[in-house]
């Protein structure tokens, strides 16, 4: 047997046709015309023309517009899940936006609170300076009397 006359032992059943994007009939035909065996003397064969079935013409419009239906559909369902992908990125990012805004207004009030209360701390320093220095002029006051 050579190569091309080589069948490919196919187990439908395993395929995850949903990956695919193709039908359980649309996988079956694909595997039917590699699986047929390949006639040296067939005008069909090598490059004279290629192995597929000779429909005839309302057969293959009739075919084409079903493939085109099928296309069109996954085509859909690829947007449609794309959307909502897109829109439940959309929701997490507005919930994590919305989340940051408030531990940023949070942090802002902590911020101002703890300027503040530096403030009143800086106030403070400064008055017991002043506290202090007094102490020391009235103590020299005393030493030198």
């Amino acid at each position: 047997m050579s190569f091309h006359e080589e069948k490919i032992p196919v187990r439908f059943g395993c395929l995850p046709v949903h990956e695919t994007m193709f039908t359980q009939g649309e996988l079956e035909e694909l595997f039917s015309l590699i699986n047929q065996p390949v006639d040296p003397t067939s005008p069909g064969s090598g490059s004279q023309g290629s192995n597929q079935a000779v429909y005839s013409i309302p057969e293959r419009k009739l075919r084409r517009m079903q493939s085109n239906r099928e296309s069109a559909r996954r085509s859909r369902w690829r947007k449609k899940r794309h959307v909502e992908n897109l829109t439940s990125d959309l929701n997490r990012l507005r919930l994590e936006n919305r989340e940051l805004k408030n531990r940023l207004g949070l942090t802002m009030n902590y911020n101002l609170l703890l300027s503040t209360e530096n403030q009143c701390l800086k106030s403070e320093s400064m008055s017991l300076i002043v506290t202090l220095l007094d102490l020391y002029r009235t103590l020299e006051t005393m030493i030198s009397q």
